[in-house]
């Protein structure tokens, strides 16, 4: 995935997008846009920062879970979560270098909590009436279980049905776009782009190529197969620990 800083107007559709594909809870944002403040006053801005799984070629989470739960795919490079398999230690969560794993058995985030509103006879989380239809628990796909982590899946349910050899899932191809993730096909201002690195005519390939696309916390070693672009300067991208400090609402 790659993600343009310069065209992104922190919108929050790629949130809302996900939430209603995957079914997440108030609060539970696997596509989250993280708000912060940069300056000193007077000259105070606030600024923006989308922030989605890595998916990490070498992802720490995958390492420390005791279980296996937490496993990379073989075909397509996911990060993915097996329900039958997690007992909610949160090690995953310890490791990731980027928050963006959850645990919502705990008080909800949002209030009032409506999986009062809507419970699942079924032991799961809630049981919402848009709830989609897909749902496979041995990749992390639908409502989740008590007890569990969950993680963003780069929509697995959508991209692992796409026509092979495909380089780029892109929303603007009408026989593909049914198989691009949610939060790539609703961006309005086309700050989103989806496709496969290894092959050097992709568009992500060259975006990444021409406009010197970086990885968050690129230092832990984790690889992240997300790219950020910012016309080249790296200085625009934040680490975690400076939006912390500077105010992240």
């Amino acid at each position: 995935m790659v993600i343009d800083l310069d065209t992104c107007t922190g919108c929050q559709a790629c949130t809302t997008a996900c939430a209603m594909e995957n079914n997440r809870l108030p609060g539970e944002n696997w596509q989250d846009v993280l708000f912060y403040h940069e300056g000193t006053y007077p000259n105070v801005k606030l600024m923006w920062f989308p922030r989605p799984c890595m998916h990490c070629e070498n992802p720490s989470c995958v390492s420390v879970c005791p279980t296996k739960a937490t496993y990379k795919d073989p075909d397509g490079g996911f990060v993915l979560m097996d329900y039958n398999k997690c007992i909610g230690c949160k090690y995953c969560q310890v490791a990731c270098p980027y928050g963006v794993r959850f645990y919502v058995d705990e008080k909800a985030v949002v209030q009032p909590d409506i999986r009062g509103v809507f419970p699942s006879e079924a032991g799961r989380q809630w049981d919402p009436p848009y709830k989609g239809p897909q749902d496979d628990p041995s990749r992390g796909i639908g409502i989740q279980p008590h007890g569990v982590v969950s993680k963003c899946t780069f929509c697995y349910h959508k991209v692992s049905k796409a026509p092979k050899g495909v380089a780029d899932l892109d929303e603007d191809i009408p026989e593909l776009k049914e198989y691009v993730p949610a939060c790539v096909r609703v961006c309005a201002p086309k700050a989103r782009f989806f496709g496969d690195l290894d092959q050097p005519q992709s568009m992500v390939n060259k975006l990444i190529a021409d406009k010197r696309g970086v990885r968050l916390k690129d230092e832990t070693g984790n690889k992240p197969q997300v790219y950020y672009l910012s016309g080249g300067a790296t200085a625009s991208v934040p680490s975690l620990r400076s939006m912390n400090d500077s105010g992240q609402s």
